[in-house]
């Protein structure tokens, strides 16, 4: 029998298994359903939800937002798709827009989706060619999220109710 190539393929899958359970100690997955849905982000097969995803499109065009990011996080529940979170922090955006006051906390969970948006593409830079949205860069759309959560004497202005939502 052939010692050396049983030594190799011992090894190997001892190396095999030993990534494995590094890997499961990273990620922390609670379910089998999370250590499936991780292996196929990590091997590049992970996909959106197509029919949640367009879905979620229509109600946000047609004003729905919170019905909107509601479907885009059943579409992409791994949370591993830009555009998809893009959509979610400009859902978060317009829902806690207001007149005469910003919503802090949907604007706090707004930066959150377009900082995990920032951090999934290799660039660094996300632009997404929408007609119907007046911000197309995730950069924007986070400038304008720090800028509703600041607290400054500006926010008294009655001329502030003329602002135009983005």
């Amino acid at each position: 029998m052939r010692y050396p190539l049983l030594h190799a393929t011992g090894i190997t899958a001892t190396l095999l298994y030993a990534g494995f359970v590094v890997w499961v100690y990273a990620t922390q997955p609670r379910t089998f359903k999370d250590v499936t849905e991780g292996a196929r982000i990590a091997s590049g097969a992970y996909k959106v939800d197509a029919a949640r995803y367009d879905t979620a499109l229509s109600l946000f065009h047609r004003g729905l937002f919170r019905a909107a990011r509601e479907e885009w996080e059943r579409a992409d529940p791994a949370r591993a798709d830009a555009r998809t979170q893009f959509y979610i922090a400009y859902a978060l955006y317009r829902e806690g827009w207001g007149r005469l006051y910003h919503d802090d906390a949907l604007y706090g969970q707004g930066l959150q989706a377009v900082d995990r948006a920032l951090a999934l593409v290799p660039a660094g830079s996300l632009i997404v060619d929408d007609p119907d949205l007046k911000m197309h860069s995730a950069a924007e759309l986070k400038a304008e999220l720090e800028k509703g959560r600041e607290k400054t004497w500006s926010d008294l202005n009655p001329l502030r109710v003329l602002e135009e939502r983005k």
